[in-house]
């Protein structure tokens, strides 16, 4: 039977104290030994196969290392892939691990999920959502710390993390602009949620930024989806004084934009340009040519949830950060200079 490897060996292997070792392959003291020691002790560690004992780590921390992650339908969506796997990798470079559970808009089930993940006694929990919205959190997290993942709530007292809406709006504008276009329609979505609301005043605040006047029959608002946005964008492009370019509220509606475009006969990008926000990419890479979008920065929002949670746990009463995090421009070819 092979032997394990402790700690004590792992120092002996690479010529430093057992303090050091303990030091180097913990992340929340490396920073007092130099980085090419931490290196060496990482590296005898990983050929030797330590692994360190988590158990007795917690016992001593009186912690359990294992976070929740609590999901209304986040994993029957594209995106629970990016914002899962930021989570997990931030918990991972902390020495902590992630439970997931989903609750399918059951708040029963979600209940007896959080339940159990008491009875786990996990550290903290993140609470997410499938999309930018107000939470409520349920009243059975209360005294556990916990971090909003795509949501808000009205408590100060809890750190979230959201996309900036207006933001990612005054992106995708700003490219349909840099190309030259002056006649700009948006697409928005008709539901009343954060996005809807910051997506209209980043597409308001763009045309105003670059002195163009916004036309209001080029703004229209539909279901957020591919019927929702053909219809819209066939009344848009049928228009004597039509946009030559078409900002949507999500790459479902720029889908069904292209296929108004192609019933009217219109090329895309050289009769009409469009782009999207989502980067949905089983949508902005399928469709011809592909389409430009501003990407929700779903791993980037998983990763720091975990990291501010587990700064929560390691310094109690720090004051809570509610903060919107940067939205890419994904570009492709969807957009060119607007019809002479």
């Amino acid at each position: 039977m092979a032997t394990k490897v402790g700690i004590r060996e792992v120092a002996k292997a690479a010529g430093v104290s057992v303090t050091t070792v303990s030091h180097a392959l913990n992340d929340a003291t490396s920073f007092r030994v130099k980085a090419e020691t931490q290196q060496l002790v990482r590296d005898v560690a990983k050929d030797l196969g330590y692994a360190p004992n988590r158990l007795a780590s917690g016992l001593r921390n009186q912690r359990s290392q294992i976070l929740g992650l609590v999901s209304d339908e986040i994993t029957t969506t594209p995106f629970a892939g990016a914002m899962i796997r930021g989570a997990q990798d931030a918990a991972y470079q902390r020495g902590y691990v992630v439970m997931v559970v989903n609750s399918g808009l059951d708040s029963e089930l979600e209940t007896r999920e959080i339940s159990m993940l008491q009875q786990h006694q996990v550290d903290g929990v993140v609470y997410a959502r499938m999309y930018h919205q107000n939470a409520r959190l349920p009243t059975e997290l209360a005294g556990l710390p916990t971090v909003l993942l795509d949501a808000v709530t009205d408590d100060g007292a809890i750190s979230s993390v959201v996309p900036d809406e207006v933001g990612a709006a005054e992106t995708a504008v700003d490219a349909l602009i840099r190309a030259g276009h002056t006649r700009i329609g948006m697409i928005n979505n008709v539901d009343d949620i954060p996005a809807t609301h910051g997506r209209r005043t980043g597409f308001l605040n763009a045309l105003r930024r670059h002195g163009l006047e916004h036309d209001p029959r080029h703004f229209v608002i539909a279901t957020a989806h591919t019927q929702g946005g053909r219809e819209a964008a066939l009344d848009l492009l049928a228009q004597p004084d039509r946009p030559t370019a078409l900002f949507c509220f999500s790459d479902r509606v720029a889908m069904g934009a292209y296929q108004a475009a192609m019933a009217l006969g219109l090329r895309i990008p050289e009769d009409v340009s469009i782009v999207g926000i989502d980067n949905l990419e089983i949508i902005a890479d399928a469709l011809w040519p592909g389409l430009t979008t501003v990407a929700l920065p779903h791993y980037d929002m998983g990763r720091w949830a975990v990291d501010r949670i587990l700064d929560d746990i390691e310094n109690p009463g720090t004051p809570a950060v509610q903060t919107q995090l940067a939205c890419p421009l994904i570009e492709r070819g969807s957009v060119g200079p607007p019809p002479a």
